[in-house]
């Protein structure tokens, strides 16, 4: 069957009607107070060469470290983040259900907000903003920057798979 006998709905744009999971990630310790304050400490450079205090700092506090890390995965308060291929999504629980959430296309810029003790750990705040306000916030995302291009190019695909099926649609409007 040739281009010419083809029926138009074969060649009608689509998007994909399924949500599908991208990426997931778990907030570290510095989501908390506690676990910022142990970054805090960690990072003091005074000291001399390799030895300084906020290493031995961070030895000291790793029993609080570690007492934070497992807190947050208790049932009732563990929470990661999760990008599909239309939204964002703070899932809650152990059971992972959906929380508060925004869409791809609901936001046009993500700044990286790093907090005091959130350097030390490699973490930081994804704030999503639109128009220049804050909508939604992401707090304590280990190596935020990597996970900002992530969501930045799955909207991007989502806005530039939309525009592509307008196109076509404006396209083949006038020829039906």
């Amino acid at each position: 069957m040739g281009p010419a006998t083809m029926n138009k709905t074969e060649n009608a744009p689509t998007t994909p009607e399924r949500e599908s999971k991208v990426m997931t990630v778990w907030p570290g310790i510095g989501s908390m107070a506690i676990g910022r304050g142990v970054g805090q400490l960690a990072g003091n450079r005074l000291g001399y060469g390799f030895f300084t205090l906020g290493k031995i700092l961070a030895l000291v506090t790793i029993p609080v470290s570690l007492a934070v890390y497992f807190w947050r995965l208790m049932p009732w308060i563990c929470r990661r983040y999760t990008l599909t291929n239309r939204r964002l999504i703070i899932q809650l629980g152990l059971t992972a259900k959906d929380g508060p959430s925004i869409g791809l296309d609901e936001f046009d810029a993500i700044e990286v907000a790093i907090l005091a003790g959130q350097d030390w750990l490699h973490a930081g705040d994804l704030v999503f903003k639109r128009n220049g306000k804050e909508v939604f916030c992401l707090s304590g995302v280990s190596r935020p920057a990597a996970f900002r291009q992530v969501c930045l190019k799955a909207r991007n695909a989502l806005i530039g798979g939309r525009q592509v099926c307008e196109q076509q649609a404006a396209v083949a409007a006038p020829s039906a």
